[in-house]
């Protein structure tokens, strides 16, 4: 009777504390699922909500979309089965054929932090979700800026997806202390939710192929590190993990040109206000061709060896950035379309073997549409598709 006791007054102080956590998360945190059922209800009848049911429920009548939709009483349950219906979709209509390696891999009994290139602002991790779920692995918390969940709308949409909102633009106290949450809530969400979490390598998209890690992020991973553990110790339990998405055509391709051509004349990019709504768009519904997804081993080894080879933080968390460089870049899986364009920027021939005269054509056709020959635009298309080939076989051997 007394153990019976003890362990119901342990289960209630349990629940307390995730109340109390979730609680302190609230700024940041997707919806807890007791919160769903009240956020479908908000945006059941947006026009944009409604597209993406019919899109994903062609042959139901619009009452039984919506009953489907309010039926999800979870988060789980929105992200299983709305947005992984949505996204099959996707796969179906604008994907030739979705390939994924080294899931097989990861244990199923832990959560990674999967730190990855970024393409897409939200088909990155959406099809990651898709492999995931695939693979009898548990779908991740994604970091998303809140300069994409200006609508609020959006906003609903994205805590029902399970993503972390990171808010850009504060002033440089108020920024420490929204990093430090954001450290300690991706802690939690491995550590205590085993949650897998996806972030980004970089702030922003990679519009250029050129894909870094900016040692800014890892620098925020650390933030959560207790006074008696080494900060790159405290990573190791974090189960940092390289992924690499590759698309062999890019579907906003042409939507990020005029901020590469502004960047290489120095001129300030001011986004329309619709900007990153059609990139959303066109980014789901564009053609994309292929679409790999590669995710690598924890990098406990790497982070022991960098540890024991830097005294100094800074030089450890370069170190580290390189380090998931060469992983992200080794795992990119190139296609037709990269050697064409590498051979086409550097006037060469060396990689005609990975490519017929279709494939040149083909790519040919889509650069003339999307780029002028006489000016800059064709150089930074070219670049775009070129640089993974660069990173892959000219550097970090």
């Amino acid at each position: 009777k007394y153990i019976s006791l003890l362990c119901l007054s342990l289960s209630k102080t349990r629940e307390y504390r995730v109340s109390e956590m979730t609680d302190y998360f609230k700024s940041i945190r997707p919806f807890n699922d007791n919160e769903v059922a009240r956020a479908l209800s908000q945006i059941k009848d947006n026009p944009l909500i409604r597209a993406m049911m019919t899109y994903a429920f062609p042959d139901e009548t619009p009452e039984e979309r919506e009953r489907r939709l309010l039926a999800c009483q979870k988060v789980s349950d929105f992200q299983e089965d709305i947005m992984y219906q949505v996204v099959t979709k996707a796969i179906e209509k604008s994907i030739s054929e979705f390939t994924c390696d080294g899931f097989d891999g990861l244990d199923p009994r832990k959560a990674y932090v999967f730190v990855s290139n970024h393409r897409d602002i939200v088909l990155d991790t959406s099809l990651l979700n898709v492999a995931l779920y695939d693979n009898h692995l548990s779908m991740t918390a994604s970091a998303m800026g809140d300069n994409l969940l200006r609508k609020k709308y959006l906003k609903i949409l994205a805590m029902l997806n399970r993503n972390i909102i990171i808010y850009r633009s504060l002033p440089p106290r108020e920024a420490l202390e929204h990093s430090k949450l954001v450290s300690e809530y991706i802690y939690h969400c491995i550590t205590e939710e085993h949650r897998n979490v996806w972030i980004a390598q970089r702030e922003g998209r990679t519009k250029n192929g050129d894909d870094r890690t900016q040692q800014g992020v890892l620098k925020m991973l650390t933030l959560n590190a207790p006074e008696d553990t080494s900060p790159l110790q405290y990573l190791k339990t974090l189960n940092l993990v390289p992924m690499s998405i590759s698309y062999e055509f890019d579907p906003t391709d042409l939507l990020k040109l005029p901020a590469l051509i502004a960047q290489h004349n120095g001129v300030e990019y001011v986004k329309s206000k619709k900007e990153d709504f059609e990139n959303i768009i066109q980014g789901l519904l564009g053609q994309k061709g292929r679409v790999h997804i590669s995710v690598g081993q924890p990098l406990y080894d790497q982070i022991d060896a960098i540890e024991a080879t830097h005294q100094h933080l800074n030089k450890q968390l370069q170190a580290l950035a390189e380090c998931l460089d060469r992983a992200i870049h080794q795992q990119y899986k190139l296609f037709p379309a990269n050697y064409i364009a590498y051979d086409l920027l550097n006037d060469t021939s060396i990689y005609k073997e990975y490519y017929n005269e279709k494939d040149f054509r083909r790519f040919e056709r889509r650069m003339n549409n999307r780029s002028n020959s006489e000016d800059l635009s064709q150089k930074k298309f070219l670049e775009m598709y070129a640089n993974p080939v660069k990173n892959k076989f000219d550097g970090n051997q």
